[in-house]
C-alpha cells in the first residue's frame, strides 16, 4: 500500500513538474504574443489579443502535454484526445481572457504593466483548471506501467500478482529477468 502511493505520488511530481515546463513555455508564448499584438496590429482589440496568442500557446501545449508531459498514459484515440483538449483549453481560455476583458473594460486597465498583470493572474487561473480537467478528463488513463521507472514497477509488483494485473506483473517480470540476465 505505502508502495502504490510511493508510485503515485512520484507520477504525480513527474508530471506536475514537465506540466510546469511546458506551462512555462506556453506562458511565454501567451503573454509575448500578447505584447507583440497589443504593440501592434491589434492594439486596440485587446481580447482578440488574448484570444489568438492563447490560441497559439494552446497548440504548443496540446502537443508537449501529448507527446512529454502525459506521454506514459494509455491514451485515448488521437481525435478523441485533441478534442477533449481543445475543450478543456477552450474554457481555459475563457477564463483567462474573461479575466483580461473585466480588467480593461470594467475596471479601467489600460496601461501595458497593468494589462500584464491582468493578463498573468488570467493564465493563472487558466492554468489551475487545465492541469484538473487534463488529470481528470484529457489523459485520464491510468498510467502506461511500461512507461514507468523500472524500480518503481518492480517495487510495487513484487510478490503475487493480483486479479487483473497480469499484464502489469508481465511487465515487472520481463523487468526483472532483463536484470538478473545483464
Amino acid at each position: 500500500m505505502l508502495q502504490r502511493l510511493r508510485l503515485t505520488l512520484d507520477v504525480l511530481w513527474r508530471e506536475l513538474a514537465k506540466f510546469g515546463v511546458i506551462g512555462l513555455i506556453s506562458f511565454v508564448i501567451d503573454l509575448g504574443g500578447f505584447n507583440l499584438l497589443v504593440s501592434g496590429a491589434m492594439e486596440h482589440k485587446i481580447t482578440t489579443a488574448k484570444l489568438v496568442s492563447g490560441a497559439v500557446a494552446t497548440v504548443f501545449a496540446w502537443l508537449g502535454n501529448r507527446y512529454w508531459t502525459f506521454r506514459h498514459r494509455r491514451n485515448r484515440p488521437v481525435h478523441h484526445e485533441v478534442v477533449l483538449f481543445f475543450v478543456v483549453n477552450g474554457i481555459a481560455l475563457a477564463v483567462s481572457a474573461g479575466w483580461v476583458a473585466l480588467a480593461h473594460y470594467a475596471f479601467h486597465v489600460h496601461g501595458r504593466l497593468e494589462l500584464n498583470v491582468a493578463a498573468f493572474i488570467g493564465i493563472g487561473f487558466g492554468t489551475l483548471f487545465r492541469f484538473w480537467a487534463y488529470r481528470r478528463f484529457v489523459f485520464a488513463h491510468e498510467p502506461d506501467v511500461a512507461d514507468l521507472p523500472g524500480d518503481a514497477v518492480d517495487e510495487q509488483y513484487d510478490g503475487p500478482a493480483a486479479p487483473g494485473d497480469a499484464a502489469q506483473s508481465d511487465v515487472a517480470a520481463d523487468r526483472k529477468s532483463a536484470k538478473t540476465a545483464g
